[in-house]
């Protein structure tokens, strides 16, 4: 790791260069953060404690690259070379000389820090570690770990590939060098940044999130069905999704488990999940990712599933 001096309002800090990339978690966040690091000339490091999951995650990132190939956006070269910065392995020791690990586990605060407890004894001193959760603190996370003045907040917005977005988020220990780092490497992946405070949810969740939940109590009270209310918000509002299908693609579990943070953080009854929200997790309709949610998958094009 290298060292870059950059000036601050509070004077001049040493900045550590972010030369390595570790991610823990090959779903469909850390593959999508390993396809733009790697794609940015960075070595990646991906872990995780599924080895089906991390071949998953290689046929998915080539998929995507032939995408980019196919728009002209990356050449078969680009695509190459970036394949070949990936490795994997279901070892945290493989991550012992990397500079900055990125967290990409689900959205439960009890998963990341089994995650952050199994991986610190393995890292070197100087490095770096982010979680890319969505809505959980920052500052708790940190304080599980050893290194709370090297810890932040790194939310990559889904699909990573195609979405501009990294919302940076300090704990309360985080200290200016890492924050520097990490908003320098964030641009050198072609992304721009927004900074947080580090609030339940942080600035897009906190106001994306209860909306989907919103239009949830819609369908659950009969203000109107799933195709209604989703056309409702793309021809009414111009957005791209309905909310309904958003959430499909989000993951119900994770849109319920924001709303959990954001109700239990903020004490707040208009942060109340959404009983059928609830309901639709409970039976194991999390979206597109189990072929049904507010929609079923299963047909083509998919068709409201109830």
């Amino acid at each position: 790791m290298t060292i870059r001096v950059a000036p601050t309002p509070e004077g001049v800090v040493q900045v550590p260069e972010i030369a390595s990339l570790g991610i823990v978690g090959a779903g469909q966040m850390g593959n999508g953060i390993a396809h733009v690091a790697a794609l940015a000339g960075l070595p990646v490091a991906m872990v995780d404690i599924n080895p089906a999951a991390l071949d998953k995650a290689l046929g998915t990132i080539a998929r995507n690259m032939e995408r980019q190939i196919g728009r002209k956006l990356i050449t078969p070269e680009d695509r190459d070379a970036a394949l070949g910065r990936i490795t994997t392995s279901t070892d945290y020791a493989s991550l012992g000389d990397t500079d900055f690990i990125v967290e990409a586990a689900t959205e439960k605060e009890a998963v990341k820090r089994e995650v952050f407890k199994a991986l610190c004894p393995h890292l070197k001193p100087s490095a770096m570690l982010a979680s890319n959760t969505s809505s959980i603190s920052i500052t708790r996370l940190g304080a599980g770990t050893d290194r709370p003045e090297k810890f932040i907040g790194m939310h990559f917005m889904n699909p990573v590939p195609v979405m501009k977005l990294v919302e940076i988020i300090r704990g309360i220990a985080t200290d200016e060098p890492t924050f520097q780092a990490v908003d320098a490497l964030a641009k050198k992946l072609g992304k721009q940044t927004a900074v947080a405070e580090d609030f339940p949810a942080f600035i897009v969740n906190r106001i994306l999130v209860p909306m989907i939940n919103e239009a949830v109590y819609a369908l659950y009270e009969g203000v109107g069905d799933i195709r209604s209310i989703d056309t409702a918000m793309k021809l009414g509002a111009n957005h791209p999704m309905g909310p309904l299908e958003l959430a499909d693609f989000i993951g119900l579990d994770t849109c319920l488990s924001i709303m959990q943070v954001l109700y239990d953080g903020l004490s707040d009854s208009k942060y109340r999940p959404c009983p059928l929200l609830v309901k639709y997790v409970e039976a194991g309709w999390h979206g597109r990712k189990t072929g049904k949610g507010f929609y079923d998958y299963g047909q083509d094009p998919p068709v409201p599933s109830r």
